[in-house]
C-alpha cells in the first residue's frame, strides 16, 4: 500500500512533434507544461525512459507538499504504456500513485472528471498503459467533445482546438493543473467533489 512519502508520477498524454502540439489528443501535454512552470522547472529527456521528465515537488511547503515525477512519453500516443511503466518502474511509484492527464471524447468540451482505474473508453493512451501495468491508475480525463457530423474521431483528436476552444483553453488547462494539486493534496473524494463537474 502506498504512504505519504512515496511519489507520485503524473503523466501528460500527447504525441511529440510540433506538428501534433496544439491537437485535442495533446491537452495532456498542455497540462503537464503548465505543472512543470508552476513547479518552476524545465523538462528534461530520461535516461531510462523514452519520455521527458521534470523531478519536483507541488503543494504548499509542509505536510501537504508531494514529491512528483512529471512526465510526457516521447513514444506515439499508443505506445505510451512502455515509458511510463519504465518511469514507475524506475520511480518505485505505486500504481495508485500514477496519473494519467488525457483527452475524453464522451465528455463535453472543458468538463473535467477525475477517478481512480476502471476501462480505457477506446482511448488508446490507456489501453497501452492499462496493458503495461494494469487499470488501477488515476485517470484526469478533459472532455474535448465528439466529433461534429461525420468526422472521423482520428480527424478530430488530431486536429488543432477550434477557435472558439481556444478563447476557453487557458483556463480549462489551469482548473485541469489544479485539480492534480488538489487530488496529490487532499485526496481524490475531495478532488472529485470540487473539479467533477
Amino acid at each position: 500500500m502506498s504512504d505519504a512519502t512515496d511519489p507520485w508520477l503524473i503523466v501528460g498524454l500527447g504525441n511529440p512533434g510540433p506538428e501534433y502540439a496544439a491537437n485535442r489528443h495533446n491537452v495532456g501535454f498542455m497540462v503537464a507544461d503548465l505543472l512543470a512552470e508552476r513547479i518552476g522547472g524545465k523538462f528534461k529527456r530520461a535516461s531510462k525512459a523514452q519520455a521527458q521528465v521534470l523531478e519536483g515537488r507541488i503543494g504548499p511547503p509542509g505536510p501537504l507538499s508531494r514529491r512528483v515525477v512529471l512526465a510526457k512519453p516521447m513514444s506515439y500516443m499508443n505506445l505510451s504504456g512502455g515509458p511510463v511503466t519504465a518511469l514507475r518502474d524506475f520511480y518505485k511509484v505505486p500504481l495508485d500513485h500514477v496519473v494519467a492527464v488525457h483527452d475524453e471524447l464522451d465528455i463535453d468540451y472543458g468538463t473535467l472528471r477525475l477517478k481512480l482505474g476502471g476501462g480505457d473508453n477506446g482511448h488508446n493512451g490507456l489501453k497501452s498503459m492499462t496493458k503495461s501495468m494494469g487499470p488501477g491508475y488515476h485517470r484526469i480525463r478533459f472532455g474535448i467533445g465528439r466529433p461534429p457530423g461525420r468526422m472521423q474521431v482520428a480527424d478530430f483528436v488530431l486536429k488543432d482546438f477550434s477557435s472558439t476552444e481556444r478563447k476557453e483553453l487557458g483556463f480549462l488547462v489551469d482548473r485541469a493543473a489544479d485539480s492534480v494539486e488538489c487530488l496529490l493534496a487532499e485526496g481524490l473524494e475531495r478532488a472529485q467533489s470540487a473539479y467533477n463537474s
